[in-house]
């Protein structure tokens, strides 16, 4: 009996296997274990090609293996971890929530970007958001600590710090390369598909509402390897 191994969980052993294999190469001074990792390397980009093309276009995965390489450092610096972003509920003045359509999927999602250095996470909320749509926010707190993977809104890994915010000002204005629509909508009116939205939206709302929740994160999987993607 066969079974289809879901892409996602395909792409999270990829990627947990190369920074297996580049936190080793940054570290070892051994001969050997360099050989022995870069060949770890080698599978996880077959894995990676395959989920994303298929057994048919493994013979591509020499790339991803040459841009794992470059990201090699030396020491802890070499260290591969997850990258960091942020994500941003915004709501209004009728609850509404701020969501926009991403230009490069197409799916519907909070604004959301990369941590930049030399900017705090609630600095890169406001930046992101005033660039993507237009609106001026203030942040209010952080409710939520999502793995990228997991939710389906990234192909690397990262971790997204999720705020809660209010609008202040600003006028809705699309960022001409990254949002294709944007809007407000009310929990019942959430446009479709809106990414991960069985995940988040309803500790999203209840938080906006005055309803004091704890942080909320990805539920412990057990065992890792095997439990849901």
């Amino acid at each position: 009996m066969s079974a289809t191994v879901p892409e996602k969980t395909l792409l999270r052993w990829a990627e947990s296997l190369a920074g297996v294999a580049r936190t080793g190469l940054g570290f070892t001074e051994s001969q050997y274990e360099r050989e022995r990792f870069e060949e770890v390397l080698k599978i996880a980009a077959d894995i990676k090609a395959a989920a994303h093309e298929g057994l048919a276009d493994v013979l591509d995965a020499d790339g991803i293996v040459m841009e794992w390489m470059r990201e090699i450092g030396r020491g802890v610096p070499g260290y591969a971890t997850p990258k960091v972003a942020v994500g941003a509920a915004v709501f209004n003045d009728e609850g509404e929530l701020l969501l926009i359509q991403r230009a490069d999927s197409g799916v519907w999602l909070y604004p959301t970007g990369w941590c930049d250095i030399g900017y705090s996470a609630p600095e890169v909320v406001v930046k992101e958001v005033l660039e993507e749509t237009g609106v001026e926010v203030e942040v209010e707190r952080l409710i939520g600590v999502l793995d990228g993977m997991r939710l389906g809104a990234s192909r690397i890994p990262l971790y997204s710090l999720l705020f809660l915010c209010r609008a202040t000002g600003g006028e809705l204005s699309a960022h001409p390369l990254e949002v294709t629509d944007l809007g407000w909508f009310a929990r019942h009116t959430l446009p479709s598909p809106t990414l991960g939205a069985e995940r988040w939206a309803d500790h999203v709302f209840a938080s906006y509402e005055g309803e004091r929740r704890d942080v909320f994160y990805d539920d412990l999987r057990r065992p890792v390897w095997r439990g849901e993607s």
